[in-house]
């Protein structure tokens, strides 16, 4: 069921610290993700109904957050969020983008491995007496030094910075400056041009999911590069694929708060729902620079 206004409320007074109802989203979100997760496994098993059980897991996933956030942006508005509301929820988005880092920082830990240590200790003296045709180089490219001496890992070309990923980053550089102008014209009560610069970055956020699937067609269809061409199709994919999730979901956490701008939500003195999208966004952009020097350059 959903929280009940106090009548202290009411009456112009912010609770010490609002604690809402027993609430059903918890676990009706829980039952959405597990027809994802059921899904999503069978599917890569071949079963034939599992792409159905995980679209219908993430359409009752959806509908559940929506009514989830509506509810929390209604408690919001009505006033029963304190400062010691708004401190909870700084903690809470610094606790979650911390654990974001975590999961780059394995996912990096792992290219740094394989490409000093794995790779060329596989193309050691003692290594060679097991597969005497395997070159431990990087990147893993051609016959004889894909990691697979069998040779069922195909030949392929490796993803260069020009032109697609360099346009990328100037988009996502550009998209956090447009963010930044947006948040300083919030605060100095410039709803207009909030608006304006919020959707722009928006746009921006969404064009760089563009470039990127076309990065990946040309991956695919031009250079052979695969999610199972070796330790460098793997890596290079995995560490771009989740960093294009994050954009993602950064992207959508700006368009609801600019349509939440656009209904007046949020003021210059409170408008952490604005600052914590904008922190995520940020975070986003200094993990795109690091994949660009590293996966791109390296």
């Amino acid at each position: 069921m959903s929280a009940t206004i106090p009548s202290h409320s009411a009456a112009g007074k912010v609770p010490y610290y609002f604690v809402p109802g027993p609430s059903r989203h918890p676990l009706m979100a829980a039952i959405g993700l597990f027809f994802v997760v059921l899904g999503a496994g069978q599917w890569v098993n071949g079963s034939g109904w599992a792409p159905y059980c995980l679209a219908f897991g993430l359409l009752w996933w959806a509908v559940v957050l929506k009514q989830w956030f509506a509810e929390a942006i209604h408690e919001s508005e009505s006033g029963l969020y304190s400062d010691r509301i708004d401190i909870s929820f700084r903690w809470s988005m610094a606790w979650f983008i911390f654990s974001e880092v975590m999961f780059f920082g394995a996912f990096f830990g792992a290219l740094y491995w394989a490409r000093v240590h794995s790779v060329p200790e596989l193309g050691n003296l003692e290594h060679q007496l097991l597969w005497p045709d395997f070159k431990g180089l990087w990147p893993s490219s051609h016959p004889g030094a894909t990691g697979a001496p069998a040779g069922h890992v195909e030949a392929f070309s490796t993803m260069g910075p020009w032109p697609l990923p360099t346009i990328n980053t100037a988009l996502l550089l550009t998209s956090g400056v447009t963010l930044t102008i947006a948040h300083h014209a919030l605060r100095e009560g410039k709803r207009g041009m909030t608006i304006a610069f919020m959707w722009l970055t928006v746009l921006l956020g969404f064009v760089f999911l563009l470039c990127q699937g076309y990065e990946y067609y040309h991956a695919y269809t031009d250079l052979n590069l695969k999610l199972t061409s070796g330790v460098y199709g793997s890596t290079f994919f995995m560490l771009t694929g989740f960093h294009g999730f994050h954009v993602f979901v950064g992207a959508l956490m700006l368009l609801f708060i600019t349509l939440r701008l656009q209904k007046g939500h949020f003021t210059p003195e409170r408008h952490f729902g604005f600052e914590g999208a904008a922190w995520y966004w940020h975070f986003v952009d200094v993990v795109w620079l690091g994949l660009y020097v590293i996966v791109y350059w390296m």
